[in-house]
């Protein structure tokens, strides 16, 4: 069983580094006064586990009732298919119907349903910013309309695609990466329970994953359990990377060689081949220069390829731009 799971946090109390928002929440379940919200931040950070303990404290045993989680970027990657398999939408779903006209039916499907034993429902939206701008402007309107009886929660690592009808309707809380001595705490804790601590990671071994999970605990955890499980507690930097890292690292390396060429054809394999959009492919380089490099140089180059990146047509020439560009900076 992976430990995301096993250590899952089931009250508030149990999440870790984000006081302010846990003490802020645990008062509106006190209270039963609970506005809109908008919960912000990366990966990894506690939203989702957040929104169902919150749904715990302030139902009870019915909170499973009283709450309908949406995953909003599986809908709208999916589309129409996933709305006519999954039997909660299929007895609602219209086939003649765009996957818009259906999703705003099926909002308020959901929105008019009376709450267990509670003054309103939980309507959840997970990937908020997976939502098209159509549907977006028909959430308002449902939000306007249900609002007595419901009340909406959107999760998002973007809030800027988020359109400020619905922002200004939500009270924000963001999520902050967490802090790493507040990871290595946690990750020690675990350490202790799992086979009586006879793991072999040491206090800094712990240390190395925090800094190589950069502020996403889920990621820390399933590193550490790679870690405690494989033996290769002092391997942190191999087992963390992605084979999309990977290539990004042997894309660097080969700059730094003056193999330019190289560097070039590794960039457009990201694209071409792994699906990564230059904006992502600039994320993975980050990355990699950080941890590797960390030269101010880079950082701010990185910085003028991601602006250019959205102002762009074609974000291959950009991408390579950026790799010819950052030659000098090894030489």
């Amino acid at each position: 069983m992976l430990w995301t799971e096993r250590y899952r946090p089931s009250r508030l109390e149990e999440i870790c580094g984000q006081d302010p928002v846990i003490g802020r929440l645990t008062s509106f379940a006190a209270s039963g006064n609970v506005p809109h919200l908008m919960l912000s931040g990366p990966h990894g950070t506690g939203k989702s586990v957040t929104i169902e303990c919150f749904a715990k404290k302030l139902y009870g045993e019915n909170w499973e009732m009283n709450t309908s989680v949406f995953q909003t970027a599986d809908l709208f990657s999916q589309g129409k298919k996933m709305l006519e398999e999954d039997e909660r939408y299929a007895h609602l779903y219209q086939k003649s119907q765009s996957l818009t006209v259906n999703f705003k039916y099926i909002l308020k499907s959901y929105a008019s349903m009376r709450p267990l034993d509670a003054p309103f429902k939980l309507m959840v939206f997970e990937d908020a910013h997976a939502l098209t701008r159509d549907a977006q402007q028909g959430l308002r309107r449902i939000m306007e309309r249900y609002s007595g009886t419901c009340r909406f929660i959107f999760s998002t690592t973007n809030q800027s695609a988020i359109i400020p009808a619905i922002i200004s309707r939500c009270l924000p809380l963001f999520f902050a990466p967490v802090n790493i001595e507040v990871m290595i705490r946690h990750m020690a804790a675990i350490r202790a329970q799992e086979n009586g601590g006879a793991f072999p990671c040491s206090d800094d071994d712990l240390e190395l994953i925090a800094q190589a999970a950069q502020g996403d605990l889920r990621k820390a955890l399933l590193l550490l359990q790679v870690a405690l499980e494989s033996g290769q507690c002092k391997n942190v930097q191999g087992i963390s990377l992605s084979e999309t890292g990977t290539i990004t690292a042997s894309a660097i390396d080969a700059i730094r060689k003056g193999d330019t060429r190289t560097a070039i054809r590794q960039f457009e394999s990201l694209m071409i081949d792994y699906g990564l959009s230059g904006r992502e492919v600039l994320f993975e380089v980050r990355t990699i220069t950080r941890r590797d490099y960390n030269d101010p140089r880079l950082a701010i180059a990185i910085a003028d390829a991601d602006s250019r990146v959205g102002h762009c047509n074609s974000e291959y020439v950009q991408i390579n731009a950026f790799a010819t560009g950052i030659r000098d900076v090894f030489s």
